[in-house]
Protein backbone atom coordinates (compact mmCIF):
# COMPACT_ATOMS: atom_id res chain seq x y z
CA UNK A 1 0.00 0.00 0.00
CA UNK A 2 1.83 3.40 -1.56
CA UNK A 3 -0.57 5.84 0.61
CA UNK A 4 -0.22 4.46 3.98
CA UNK A 5 -2.62 6.59 6.17
CA UNK A 6 -2.91 5.95 9.66
CA UNK A 7 -5.57 7.36 12.64
CA UNK A 8 -5.16 7.71 15.72
CA UNK A 9 -7.69 8.11 18.71
CA UNK A 10 -6.06 9.71 21.41
CA UNK A 11 -2.88 10.96 19.57
CA UNK A 12 -2.45 14.14 22.43
CA UNK A 13 -2.14 11.43 24.83
CA UNK A 14 1.35 9.74 26.33
CA UNK A 15 1.20 6.23 24.08
CA UNK A 16 -0.71 8.13 21.31
CA UNK A 17 2.15 10.88 20.98
CA UNK A 18 4.82 8.33 20.74
CA UNK A 19 2.92 6.05 18.23
CA UNK A 20 2.66 8.99 15.83
CA UNK A 21 6.61 9.45 15.97
CA UNK A 22 6.68 5.72 15.38
CA UNK A 23 4.26 5.86 12.44
CA UNK A 24 6.06 8.91 11.18
CA UNK A 25 9.37 7.64 10.83
CA UNK A 26 8.16 4.60 9.15
CA UNK A 27 6.61 6.45 6.25
CA UNK A 28 3.04 7.16 6.98
CA UNK A 29 0.91 10.15 6.71
CA UNK A 30 -0.75 10.38 10.44
CA UNK A 31 -3.79 12.03 11.48
CA UNK A 32 -5.54 12.23 15.38
CA UNK A 33 -7.71 12.72 17.47
CA UNK A 34 -7.85 15.39 20.61
CA UNK A 35 -10.20 15.97 23.47
CA UNK A 36 -10.74 19.10 24.84
CA UNK A 37 -8.32 17.59 28.12
CA UNK A 38 -5.53 17.02 26.30
CA UNK A 39 -2.43 19.27 26.06
CA UNK A 40 -2.50 22.57 24.26
CA UNK A 41 1.35 22.74 23.95
CA UNK A 42 1.04 19.01 23.01
CA UNK A 43 -1.45 19.35 20.36
CA UNK A 44 0.45 22.49 18.85
CA UNK A 45 3.86 20.31 19.19
CA UNK A 46 1.61 16.97 16.67
CA UNK A 47 0.37 19.74 14.33
CA UNK A 48 3.50 20.70 13.12
CA UNK A 49 3.42 16.90 11.46
CA UNK A 50 0.28 15.41 12.09
CA UNK A 51 -3.50 16.29 10.88
CA UNK A 52 -5.45 17.23 14.11
CA UNK A 53 -8.99 17.20 14.88
CA UNK A 54 -10.90 17.49 17.56
CA UNK A 55 -13.62 14.34 18.53
CA UNK A 56 -15.66 13.42 21.62
CA UNK A 57 -15.83 9.76 20.44
CA UNK A 58 -19.15 9.37 22.34
CA UNK A 59 -20.65 11.34 19.41
CA UNK A 60 -21.35 8.35 17.20
CA UNK A 61 -22.50 11.13 14.70
CA UNK A 62 -19.33 13.10 15.39
CA UNK A 63 -16.89 10.05 14.67
CA UNK A 64 -18.71 8.44 11.62
CA UNK A 65 -18.38 11.27 9.40
CA UNK A 66 -14.38 11.93 10.76
CA UNK A 67 -13.84 8.36 10.08
CA UNK A 68 -15.99 8.54 6.64
CA UNK A 69 -14.28 11.38 5.42
CA UNK A 70 -10.60 10.51 6.27
CA UNK A 71 -11.30 7.21 4.79
CA UNK A 72 -7.67 5.64 7.08
CA UNK A 73 -5.57 2.40 6.02
CA UNK A 74 -4.83 1.89 9.69
CA UNK A 75 -7.36 3.20 12.88
CA UNK A 76 -5.57 2.66 16.44
CA UNK A 77 -7.65 3.10 19.26
CA UNK A 78 -5.67 4.55 22.36
CA UNK A 79 -8.78 6.92 23.09
CA UNK A 80 -9.57 5.79 26.74
CA UNK A 81 -10.42 6.46 30.74
CA UNK A 82 -7.27 4.75 31.32
CA UNK A 83 -6.47 5.04 34.93
CA UNK A 84 -7.20 1.76 36.81
CA UNK A 85 -7.08 3.35 40.29
CA UNK A 86 -9.69 6.28 39.21
CA UNK A 87 -11.76 3.62 37.51
CA UNK A 88 -13.58 2.47 40.54
CA UNK A 89 -14.76 6.55 41.24
CA UNK A 90 -15.63 7.22 37.85
CA UNK A 91 -16.94 3.77 37.01
CA UNK A 92 -19.78 4.86 34.84
CA UNK A 93 -17.79 7.15 32.86
CA UNK A 94 -15.02 4.22 32.34
CA UNK A 95 -17.71 1.84 30.54
CA UNK A 96 -18.93 5.17 28.71
CA UNK A 97 -15.65 5.99 27.14
CA UNK A 98 -14.22 2.33 27.21
CA UNK A 99 -17.65 0.63 26.08
CA UNK A 100 -19.67 2.68 23.86
CA UNK A 101 -16.59 5.02 22.45
CA UNK A 102 -15.15 1.89 21.25
CA UNK A 103 -18.70 0.83 19.69
CA UNK A 104 -19.11 4.28 17.60
CA UNK A 105 -15.32 3.81 16.42
CA UNK A 106 -16.85 0.13 15.27
CA UNK A 107 -19.28 1.12 13.39
CA UNK A 108 -17.74 4.40 12.00
CA UNK A 109 -15.45 1.48 10.91
CA UNK A 110 -17.65 -0.68 8.84
CA UNK A 111 -17.60 -0.45 5.11
CA UNK A 112 -14.43 1.45 4.54
CA UNK A 113 -13.17 0.57 1.58
CA UNK A 114 -9.48 0.59 2.00
CA UNK A 115 -9.27 -0.66 5.73
CA UNK A 116 -6.33 -2.52 6.38
CA UNK A 117 -6.39 -3.06 9.82
CA UNK A 118 -8.16 -1.50 13.04
CA UNK A 119 -5.79 -2.42 16.36
CA UNK A 120 -7.45 -1.97 19.42
CA UNK A 121 -5.09 -1.50 22.64
CA UNK A 122 -6.39 -3.20 25.30
CA UNK A 123 -4.50 -4.23 28.89
CA UNK A 124 -3.04 -7.03 30.90
CA UNK A 125 -6.02 -5.54 33.67
CA UNK A 126 -8.12 -8.19 31.74
CA UNK A 127 -6.79 -11.20 33.38
CA UNK A 128 -7.54 -9.80 36.97
CA UNK A 129 -6.65 -12.38 39.53
CA UNK A 130 -5.87 -15.64 38.49
CA UNK A 131 -3.89 -18.58 39.95
CA UNK A 132 -0.91 -19.39 40.80
CA UNK A 133 -0.15 -16.06 41.75
CA UNK A 134 3.07 -16.33 39.92
CA UNK A 135 2.30 -17.70 37.10
CA UNK A 136 3.31 -16.42 33.60
CA UNK A 137 0.27 -15.07 31.41
CA UNK A 138 -0.22 -16.16 28.10
CA UNK A 139 -2.97 -14.85 25.41
CA UNK A 140 -5.10 -17.79 26.18
CA UNK A 141 -5.52 -17.49 30.21
CA UNK A 142 -8.75 -16.70 31.49
CA UNK A 143 -10.26 -13.06 31.57
CA UNK A 144 -10.96 -12.37 35.30
CA UNK A 145 -10.81 -8.28 35.46
CA UNK A 146 -11.41 -7.27 39.18
CA UNK A 147 -11.41 -3.26 38.55
CA UNK A 148 -14.30 -1.13 36.72
CA UNK A 149 -11.51 -0.21 33.68
CA UNK A 150 -10.50 -4.18 32.87
CA UNK A 151 -14.01 -5.01 32.57
CA UNK A 152 -14.80 -2.16 30.19
CA UNK A 153 -11.54 -3.75 28.23
CA UNK A 154 -12.53 -7.17 28.37
CA UNK A 155 -16.10 -6.05 26.93
CA UNK A 156 -14.29 -4.37 24.53
CA UNK A 157 -12.61 -6.51 22.85
CA UNK A 158 -15.85 -9.23 23.09
CA UNK A 159 -17.40 -5.89 20.53
CA UNK A 160 -14.00 -5.93 18.37
CA UNK A 161 -14.68 -9.43 17.70
CA UNK A 162 -18.17 -9.50 17.15
CA UNK A 163 -17.56 -6.79 14.36
CA UNK A 164 -14.50 -8.70 12.64
CA UNK A 165 -17.30 -11.52 12.25
CA UNK A 166 -20.45 -9.85 11.45
CA UNK A 167 -19.04 -7.32 9.74
CA UNK A 168 -15.28 -8.00 8.91
CA UNK A 169 -13.55 -5.38 9.69
CA UNK A 170 -10.06 -6.36 10.39
CA UNK A 171 -9.43 -5.95 13.70
CA UNK A 172 -6.39 -6.81 16.18
CA UNK A 173 -6.27 -6.51 19.57
CA UNK A 174 -3.48 -5.72 21.62
CA UNK A 175 -3.27 -6.71 25.44
CA UNK A 176 -0.48 -4.13 26.38
CA UNK A 177 0.92 -4.45 29.74
CA UNK A 178 2.84 -1.52 31.87
CA UNK A 179 4.37 0.76 29.96
CA UNK A 180 6.70 3.75 31.12
CA UNK A 181 8.32 7.03 29.53
CA UNK A 182 9.35 10.23 29.38
CA UNK A 183 6.05 12.95 29.30
CA UNK A 184 4.14 10.15 31.53
CA UNK A 185 1.09 11.17 34.04
CA UNK A 186 2.08 11.22 37.47
CA UNK A 187 -0.47 9.71 38.68
CA UNK A 188 1.67 6.24 37.20
CA UNK A 189 3.76 4.90 39.51
CA UNK A 190 7.35 5.47 37.60
CA UNK A 191 6.52 9.04 36.74
CA UNK A 192 5.75 9.96 40.32
CA UNK A 193 8.74 8.33 41.79
CA UNK A 194 10.56 10.84 39.29
CA UNK A 195 8.84 13.85 40.03
CA UNK A 196 9.77 13.84 43.53
CA UNK A 197 13.03 13.17 43.22
CA UNK A 198 13.24 16.20 40.46
CA UNK A 199 11.44 18.08 42.99
CA UNK A 200 14.13 17.03 45.85
CA UNK A 201 16.79 17.39 43.57
CA UNK A 202 15.74 21.34 42.84
CA UNK A 203 14.97 22.01 46.98
CA UNK A 204 10.91 22.12 46.09
CA UNK A 205 10.32 19.21 48.04
CA UNK A 206 11.86 17.64 51.53
CA UNK A 207 14.21 14.99 50.98
CA UNK A 208 11.55 12.59 51.76
CA UNK A 209 9.12 10.29 49.58
CA UNK A 210 6.00 8.72 49.98
CA UNK A 211 5.16 5.65 48.11
CA UNK A 212 2.57 3.05 48.28
CA UNK A 213 3.20 -0.93 47.68
CA UNK A 214 6.46 -1.56 47.33
CA UNK A 215 6.31 -5.41 47.00
CA UNK A 216 4.04 -5.34 44.00
CA UNK A 217 5.98 -6.81 40.88
CA UNK A 218 4.67 -5.62 37.31
CA UNK A 219 5.54 -6.82 33.85
CA UNK A 220 7.41 -2.96 32.61
CA UNK A 221 8.54 -2.02 29.54
CA UNK A 222 10.02 0.86 27.75
CA UNK A 223 6.44 3.12 26.12
CA UNK A 224 8.71 2.95 22.29
CA UNK A 225 9.05 -0.54 22.21
CA UNK A 226 5.33 -0.89 22.62
CA UNK A 227 4.46 1.78 20.03
CA UNK A 228 6.23 -0.37 17.76
CA UNK A 229 4.57 -3.48 18.67
CA UNK A 230 1.27 -1.67 17.85
CA UNK A 231 2.85 -0.99 14.71
CA UNK A 232 4.06 -4.31 13.62
CA UNK A 233 0.39 -5.71 14.58
CA UNK A 234 -1.06 -3.60 11.85
CA UNK A 235 1.41 -4.31 9.22
CA UNK A 236 1.61 -8.60 10.17
CA UNK A 237 -0.79 -9.24 12.73
CA UNK A 238 -3.77 -11.59 11.88
CA UNK A 239 -7.11 -10.43 11.64
CA UNK A 240 -8.87 -11.59 14.91
CA UNK A 241 -5.84 -12.53 16.64
CA UNK A 242 -4.57 -10.86 20.87
CA UNK A 243 -1.03 -10.56 21.13
CA UNK A 244 0.51 -9.84 24.62
CA UNK A 245 2.83 -6.78 24.28
CA UNK A 246 5.42 -6.95 27.15
CA UNK A 247 8.53 -7.42 28.52
CA UNK A 248 8.48 -11.21 29.71
CA UNK A 249 10.05 -9.97 32.92
CA UNK A 250 8.36 -9.05 36.48
CA UNK A 251 10.56 -6.32 38.51
CA UNK A 252 9.21 -5.70 41.72
CA UNK A 253 8.01 -1.42 42.55
CA UNK A 254 11.22 -1.47 45.23
CA UNK A 255 13.61 -2.43 42.78
CA UNK A 256 12.73 0.61 40.19
CA UNK A 257 12.66 2.55 43.18
CA UNK A 258 15.86 1.89 44.42
CA UNK A 259 17.35 2.41 40.62
CA UNK A 260 16.21 5.77 40.61
CA UNK A 261 17.10 6.88 43.84
CA UNK A 262 21.07 5.68 42.83
CA UNK A 263 20.40 7.95 39.96
CA UNK A 264 20.26 11.20 42.50
CA UNK A 265 23.09 12.26 44.27
CA UNK A 266 20.30 13.36 47.06
CA UNK A 267 19.85 11.21 50.62
CA UNK A 268 16.33 10.52 50.33
CA UNK A 269 14.51 9.17 52.58
CA UNK A 270 11.57 6.79 51.77
CA UNK A 271 8.44 6.48 53.65
CA UNK A 272 5.79 4.18 53.30
CA UNK A 273 1.84 5.39 52.77
CA UNK A 274 -0.71 2.72 53.30
CA UNK A 275 -3.47 5.66 51.68
CA UNK A 276 -1.20 4.48 48.15
CA UNK A 277 -2.27 0.86 48.51
CA UNK A 278 -4.88 -0.21 46.04
CA UNK A 279 -7.72 -3.01 46.93
CA UNK A 280 -6.72 -6.11 45.80
CA UNK A 281 -3.81 -5.40 44.09
CA UNK A 282 -2.29 -8.28 42.22
CA UNK A 283 1.18 -9.24 43.42
CA UNK A 284 2.88 -10.52 40.51
CA UNK A 285 2.04 -9.61 37.09
CA UNK A 286 4.48 -10.90 34.02
CA UNK A 287 3.45 -11.61 30.65
CA UNK A 288 4.92 -13.54 27.63
CA UNK A 289 5.57 -12.39 24.47
CA UNK A 290 6.28 -15.56 22.36
CA UNK A 291 2.86 -14.91 20.03
CA UNK A 292 4.26 -11.87 18.96
CA UNK A 293 7.56 -12.47 18.42
CA UNK A 294 6.53 -15.60 15.99
CA UNK A 295 3.94 -13.71 14.50
CA UNK A 296 5.08 -9.88 14.02
CA UNK A 297 8.65 -9.99 14.99
CA UNK A 298 8.22 -8.43 18.46
CA UNK A 299 10.83 -8.53 21.07
CA UNK A 300 12.09 -5.01 23.22
CA UNK A 301 14.58 -2.98 22.47
CA UNK A 302 15.36 -0.63 25.09
CA UNK A 303 17.07 -1.65 28.27
CA UNK A 304 14.79 -0.70 31.50
CA UNK A 305 17.60 1.31 32.85
CA UNK A 306 17.34 3.46 29.87
CA UNK A 307 13.69 3.93 30.48
CA UNK A 308 14.20 4.96 33.88
CA UNK A 309 16.70 7.75 33.33
CA UNK A 310 15.17 9.40 30.85
CA UNK A 311 11.99 9.78 32.14
CA UNK A 312 13.96 11.09 35.39
CA UNK A 313 15.25 13.43 33.05
CA UNK A 314 12.31 14.56 31.88
CA UNK A 315 11.04 15.60 35.17
CA UNK A 316 14.34 17.47 36.07
CA UNK A 317 13.84 19.41 32.90
CA UNK A 318 10.41 19.95 33.78
CA UNK A 319 10.84 21.45 36.99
Amino acid sequence: MKNRHAFITGIGGFAGTYLAKELLDAGYSVSGSVYKDDSPEQIKFLKKTCKIYKLDILSKLQTSKLIQKLQPNYIFHLAAFSSVGQSFANERLTYKINIDGTLNLLEASVGLKKIAKFVFISSSECYGKFSPKTKTLTEDDLLNPISPYGISKVAAEHICQLYLSRFQVPIVIARAFNHSGAGQNEICVIPSFCKQIAMIEAGKQKPLMNVGNLSAKRDLSDVRDIVRGYRLMAEKGKAGAVYQLCSGKAISIQSVLDKLLKLSSKKITVKIDKNFFRKNDIPTIRGDYSRAKKAIGYKPNYKFDKTLLDSLNYWREKI
